[in-house]
């Protein structure tokens, strides 16, 4: 008996080993998560794939800097990998060249269930009336505020430009607490991306589909005065991210905006960012007296926006379509909790879970450890409703140019630093709004 069990398996083996020799094929995947930890965790996923299935994963780090260069000469040469994970910026004009094999793309969404995903992530992805790439993963921009002091002053969260000034006008008592720390030094993109996080919360952007668009004089005064509001409960000088950091870290602001990044240096889990609030830089009290808001509205816009990085997987048009979509699948199904372990902290599921158990793939990311000296998961640090308010900017993600069509324009607008100079010139009282306003749209209007 034992020899027929021993000849059995041996069978099955040989079996195995000769049809994943068969038929196994080989696929190249380019991931711009190139850092040496990220990619173990990706060789790792491609093992188990070829053990799952029989087919190889070469997994080959390009530089995110690199990225746009390198596919379009592949494009040339008819070389493309079949795997690209990319960011938003290339999902509409990699469609438009040819790149992306906009109809696989969009069979993978269908067949995962386009209702599984969050809305913001597929909108931002649209072409021709499909989903040209398909979402992995992404994070919002925040709010980050003390809701202990917001509470116990009786404050509602900072969900609008009217509760944001109203908090202010309760907080503001420096030294002790600002009322906000805003981003004011012109030239650091962290102050490009908070303004454009407030001009979207208003409704306003600077292109529409045929290039650019004047900025309207009404909703554009709103987010200039309320940016002017929360710049003045700032504490002086050039701030950015780094200040904002700081200064919350020692209790001494209210309100700040920053990335999810922030996560797991306010729970005292990296020795290089600690919280110094008390005297213990391992302290997890921060960020239990911490709240998180990602979508925020003005008076013109009270449904509000969230400013979204989201990241993409494109089947190209160079793809051994079948093999690289069953790599897809399996990196958004079985293997999606890995997909989001590569780097939790920064890797929102913007693929929520299963018909059948809507909330999966939240509740596994919401354990998985994150931190850099110290380990620990969000749903260890954050309630459940906090870790629900982290992902759910993602149902309203937006960015400028992206349903226009003209993200490369807005780009360009954005790395002008015009924006940033002027609102620093009025909220420095050197020019008045309607000035502003006159001037941001003469400025930008050159722009090509």
């Amino acid at each position: 008996m034992m020899n027929k069990i021993f000849n059995f398996t041996i069978f099955n083996i040989i079996f195995l080993l000769f049809t994943n020799v068969a038929f196994a094929e080989k696929i190249r995947f380019w991931t711009t998560e190139e850092q040496p930890a990220r990619l173990a965790k990706q060789n790792a996923m491609a093992a188990d794939f070829w053990k799952e299935t029989g087919h190889d994963v070469e997994v080959i780090p390009v530089s995110e800097k690199d990225l746009g260069k390198r596919a379009t000469a592949a494009f040339a040469a008819g070389d493309l990998p079949d795997v690209i994970y990319h960011t938003l910026q290339y999902v509409l004009p990699w469609s438009e060249a040819g790149i992306l094999d906009v109809e696989t793309n969009d069979d993978i969404v269908n067949s995962l269930q386009k209702s599984t995903f969050a809305p913001g992530a597929i909108k931002m992805a649209q072409f021709d009336g499909k989903t040209a790439a398909v979402p992995v993963d992404g994070w919002t921009q925040m709010v980050v505020y003390r809701k202990d002091v917001f509470d116990a002053a009786g404050l509602a969260p900072p969900n609008s430009f009217a509760n944001i000034e109203k908090a202010i006008n309760k907080l503001h008592n420096p030294p002790n607490m600002y009322g906000f720390v805003a981003a004011t030094k012109v030239d650091e993109n962290f102050m490009s991306q908070v303004l454009e996080h407030v001009f979207l919360a208003n409704g306003v952007s600077p292109v529409n589909k045929n290039g650019f668009s004047p900025l309207d004089e009404k909703s554009t005064s709103e987010v200039l005065e309320f940016y002017k509001k929360i710049a003045k409960a700032s504490p002086a000088g050039e701030l950015y991210w780094k200040q904002s950091r700081a200064i919350y870290f020692a209790g001494k602001a209210a309100m700040i905006i920053w990335s999810p990044f922030i996560l797991d240096e306010l729970a005292g889990l990296r020795n290089s960012a600690p919280p110094t609030i008390n005297d213990d830089p391992t302290s997890k009290a921060l960020a239990q007296k911490t709240g998180i808001v990602t979508t925020f509205g003005g008076p013109s816009n009270p449904a509000g926006a969230a400013w979204a990085d989201i990241r993409y997987f494109g089947v190209t048009t160079d793809a051994n379509t079948d093999v690289a979509t069953k790599f897809v699948k399996y990196s958004m199904k079985d293997g999606y909790t890995a997909t989001l372990s590569i780097a939790p902290e920064g890797k929102f599921p913007v693929r929520r879970g299963e018909p059948a158990n809507t909330a999966k793939y939240v509740n596994a990311w919401s354990k998985l450890p994150v931190g850099v000296d110290r380990k620990a998961p969000l749903s260890e640090l954050y309630s459940d409703v906090t870790i629900k308010k982290i992902v759910s900017g993602l149902e309203t993600a937006d960015r400028w140019g992206v349903k226009e069509g003209q993200l490369s324009l807005a780009s360009k607008i954005i790395n002008s630093q015009i924006i940033n100079r002027i609102v620093r010139e009025y909220i420095d009282d050197q020019i008045d709004v309607k000035k502003a306003v006159t001037k941001l749209n003469k400025e930008l209007s050159t722009i090509n």
